[in-house]
């Protein structure tokens, strides 16, 4: 016989029933706090932003671009202070780690058989990606091979990374690894992306990493990007990794940028309170000089000025198949959870999307890696 919920007797609460729904306030309204915490952050950035944009209405040449914007503001902050943000992003949260995983292990397995490597860094400012890189190769099978690193830079500082360099080039040395290190600190440009200009010896294999450093070759008409692109081709490497923020902050309109790039910091600063503390020194440095400057770069500025040209993962699908290139499906998705895994926060999401692995905060894409072979229309 069944009873309607008219004739069924109500049941008073017990305690442990009170004590779970005063839990249960509690953490929602810890939850609220953080979430109000995390929207005063990513506020006061947008902020400075819109502040740094509007400062620089009065200076608008005629083509749209600020007068003497870009160069001012990245004085503004020294080498060391975003290299230090640079490493504590790398030590707390996934996104930095993440990258480096996927590129290493697509040149792996793009090295395998050969015994001559020579890796052309584009935009190269510190040593983090290769000691991992080191110790896969020195672990092969057909035993390690020799390798070379060409750094190009338009950094003029380079006293830290010459001497991380050398110092890796001692571990190289540690695992049988001869290791063949140069800087060329010029502007990359097509002309600089020859044979001659960099060096390249007959017997190697050539690889190009890109570690967020393509998207600054994005520009409205997209030429600039397909240059850099159609030269890299021209050389023939065995692969190019690209690693980027997934994120459309290159529209063409300021409000739509503005919406999307809110949305986008919203989901990493949300992920920076699960790990650090929300007054740390540390999770201050790196919300002021990384994302803070990335921040006022896509909201504030215009033309040439603005270089923080993130794109979605099919925009960089159809740029670089445009460009001659064919994706080399990542295989790295086990080693990529077991790397998340060691941070011990709920959050983070891996999926695979056409060949490339995307990094994501609760659903949300915020990293895209990517392998790409030159296309060879006969190759079957």
């Amino acid at each position: 016989m069944t009873s309607s919920f008219e004739d069924r007797e109500a049941v008073p609460y017990t305690e442990p029933v009170q004590e779970k729904i005063t839990q249960g306030v509690d953490q929602g309204l810890h939850l609220l706090h953080l979430l109000l915490a995390c929207a005063e952050r990513v506020s006061y950035c947008f902020a400075t932003g819109l502040k740094c944009r509007l400062s620089h209405l009065n200076n608008v040449n005629a083509n749209g671009t600020f007068t003497n914007g870009g160069a001012m503001d990245r004085s503004l902050i020294i080498r060391e202070e975003k290299m230090e943000a640079f490493h504590l992003l790398h030590q707390t949260t996934p996104y930095i780690a993440f990258g480096f995983l996927a590129a290493n292990e697509a040149i792996c397995q793009a090295a395998q058989e050969k015994d001559t490597l020579h890796i052309i860094d584009l935009g190269m400012e510190h040593s983090l990606q290769w000691p991992s890189l080191m110790r896969a190769l020195a672990s092969r099978p057909e035993g390690p091979p020799k390798l070379r690193i060409t750094g190009l830079t338009d950094e003029h500082n380079l006293s830290e990374l010459e001497t991380s360099m050398k110092e890796l080039a001692e571990e190289a040395s540690s695992l049988g690894i001869r290791l063949e290190f140069n800087m060329i600190s010029d502007p990359v440009t097509p002309l600089l992306l020859t044979a001659e200009n960099l060096n390249l010896r007959e017997g190697e294999a050539l690889f190009f990493n890109s570690i967020m450093h393509l998207h600054r070759f994005v520009k409205e008409s997209r030429g600039s990007l397909k240059a850099i692109l159609q030269a890299i081709k021209r050389l023939n490497p065995a692969l190019l990794t690209v690693v980027e923020q997934d994120a459309n902050h290159n529209g063409p309109f300021f409000l739509g940028r503005f919406i999307e790039s809110l949305h986008y910091y919203s989901a990493i600063f949300d992920s920076l309170e699960a790990s650090l503390p929300r007054n740390s020194p540390q999770r201050m440095k790196i919300e002021k000089v990384k994302f803070c400057k990335e921040i006022c770069n896509i909201i504030a500025y215009e033309g040439c000025n603005r270089t923080e040209r993130h794109e979605r993962v099919d925009r960089w699908r159809r740029q670089l198949s445009r460009a001659g290139f064919q994706v080399m499906g990542l295989k790295c998705m086990s080693q990529a959870r077991v790397m998340l895994s060691v941070y011990g926060i709920d959050g983070y999401t891996l999926a695979t999307e056409k060949g490339c692995l995307l990094l994501g905060w609760r659903g949300r894409p915020i990293m895209m890696a990517s392998a790409w072979q030159v296309h060879n229309p006969f190759s079957s």
